[in-house]
């Protein structure tokens, strides 16, 4: 693991759910994504490795969604809604988490954001993945 690895702490908007996760690159690994779902969802999300998100209460109250091919798994809190991570379907070691869930974290503590092009899915096309913009914050004065 690089000297960038840290541990954060996490949860879901109602509380019901807490988990903590290892990111070993810190937030080198932030994006967003132009899948279709993602598009909807909007959050940014930071990578964390197979093992590297550990659920401290609420499994109970987790839930899953999954679409198209069925191999990304993405987990909500079945109470309040919130989206707080997915195992990846380009790298199913990796587990993408949303960073709005960490504290002391904001989606806009991010000037940017690599944006990568999930609508021609690396799964699908064969292609490695293609990088589509960079999502931008300018906080006003």
């Amino acid at each position: 693991m690089s000297g960038d690895e840290m541990v954060c702490s996490g949860g879901c908007h109602c509380g019901a759910v807490r988990f903590e996760a290892t990111f070993s690159e810190g937030f080198a690994s932030i994006r967003r994504c132009t899948c279709s779902y993602c598009r909807m969802r909007g959050a940014v999300v930071a990578m964390a490795e197979m093992g590297g998100i550990k659920i401290l209460q609420g499994e109970d109250a987790l839930t899953t969604y999954r679409f198209h091919t069925g191999t990304a798994q993405h987990f909500f809190c079945s109470r309040c809604g919130i989206y707080t991570h997915h195992q990846r379907r380009s790298n199913t070691n990796l587990y993408a988490v949303n960073v709005a869930c960490l504290d002391g974290v904001s989606p806009f503590d991010f000037a940017e954001v690599p944006v990568m092009d999930g609508v021609n899915h690396t799964n699908d096309t064969g292609q490695p993945t293609r990088r589509a913009g960079t999502l931008r914050f300018i906080p006003a004065d």
